[in-house]
C-alpha cells in the first residue's frame, strides 16, 4: 500500500548497540525487521550477501530474484523494498560513510563502481566467486561478535577489503580510477547537487559553490564523468521524480512541487524530455 511518504530509516532500527556498523544473518530478516517490507530509504550503506532463497528486493527501478547466489548493493537514499522467505541464508553488513571514512577519506567510496548514482544494484556470483567472498564474511562475523582489543579498526580494514573484491567482481577491468584536482571537483559538484537539486536546478549555482566558471565546470564533467553538467543536475531530478511517482500516492502536481517546479506544465514536460515518457505513463508502466 502506497503512501504520501517513505519511511526513512537509520542504523539505530536495525543495530541498538552499534550506530555506524550493523552485521547480521538474513535467516528470518523480515520477522526481525518487518519494515524492511514497505518501501522505505535509509541513511546508510547495506551489502547483503545471497547465498540460497526465495524472495525479492526491489530497489527504485530494479526487481531482484534470486536464481543464483547474489550480492545486493542499497545505498543512501534509494528507496528499496526487501521481502525474503524466513530461511534464507545470507549474511548483510550495513555501514554509515562516517564508518568508512574515520579511516579512509571522505572520496574513497567514490572508487567503487556499485556506489555510482544509477548503477545496477546487484552482482551475480559464480561458484568460486561464492566460497572466496563466504571466506570475507565468515572473518566479519567473528570480528564483529568477539570481544577484542581494536575491533572497531579490523572490521573497518575488512569492509575495506570486502569492497574491493565486490569491486573485482563488478567491474573486472583492471583500471585504477585516478585522484586529480579535475576528478575531486567533480566529486564535490555530485555531492552539492545531492544536497540541493530540488532547489538548483542551474549549473550555474554549483559553478559559484565551487569557485569555478559554468564553462569550466561543464568541461571537466565532459572528461571525468562523459556528460555535462547540466546532465548530472538532470539525472539526479528524474531520479527522484521516479522514486517517487513509484512509491508514493502522491499527485504529479505535488510532486512537481516537491521537486522545485515553478508549475505542474514544466514538470511534465522535463520528465517527457528525461524519460520519453510522461509522469502518469511512468505511474501506469511501473504499476505492474
Amino acid at each position: 500500500m502506497q503512501s504520501s511518504y517513505v519511511l526513512i530509516c537509520d542504523l539505530v532500527d536495525f543495530s541498538k548497540s552499534n550506530y555506524d556498523i550493523f552485521y547480521d544473518s538474513l535467516k528470518g530478516f523480515n520477522s526481525k525487521f518487518p519494515f524492511v517490507e514497505e518501501s522505505h530509504k535509509q541513511n546508510f550503506y547495506s551489502i547483503l550477501f545471497l547465498d540460497s532463497c526465495d524472495g525479492e528486493i526491489e530497489i527504485d527501478n530494479y526487481k531482484i530474484y534470486f536464481n543464483c547466489p547474489k550480492v545486493v548493493i542499497i545505498q543512501p537514499y534509494c528507496i528499496s523494498k526487501i521481502n525474503l522467505h524466513p530461511e534464507a541464508t545470507g549474511k548483510i553488513i550495513s555501514f554509515t560513510e562516517t564508518f568508512f571514512s574515520l579511516r579512509y577519506n571522505n572520496n574513497s567510496l567514490n572508487d567503487f563502481s556499485f556506489f555510482e548514482n544509477g548503477c545496477k544494484p546487484f552482482m551475480s556470483l559464480n561458484s568460486f566467486q561464492k566460497e572466496h567472498l563466504q571466506t570475507f564474511f565468515e572473518l566479519f562475523d567473528y570480528e564483529y561478535n568477539a570481544i577484542l582489543k581494536d575491533k572497531t579498526k579490523v572490521l573497518r580494514s575488512y569492509l575495506n577489503i570486502l569492497l574491493v573484491q565486490l569491486e573485482r567482481i563488478y567491474n573486472p577491468q583492471i583500471i585504477t580510477k585516478t585522484h586529480n584536482s579535475k576528478n575531486e571537483k567533480v566529486k564535490e559538484f555530485e555531492r552539492l547537487v545531492e544536497q540541493h537539486f530540488k532547489e538548483h536546478k542551474m549549473p550555474s549555482f554549483y559553478a559559484e559553490k565551487l569557485h569555478v566558471t559554468p564553462n569550466y565546470l561543464n568541461k571537466i564533467c565532459k572528461s571525468e564523468a562523459s556528460k555535462t553538467a547540466g546532465d548530472i543536475v538532470r539525472k539526479r531530478i528524474t531520479i527522484e521524480a521516479q522514486r517517487l511517482l513509484h512509491y508514493t500516492n502522491l499527485s504529479i502536481n505535488e510532486i512537481a512541487h516537491d521537486l522545485g517546479f515553478e508549475n505542474v506544465s514544466y514538470f511534465i514536460t522535463f520528465f517527457k524530455k528525461q524519460t520519453f515518457t510522461t509522469p502518469e505513463q511512468f505511474r501506469k508502466n511501473a504499476s505492474y
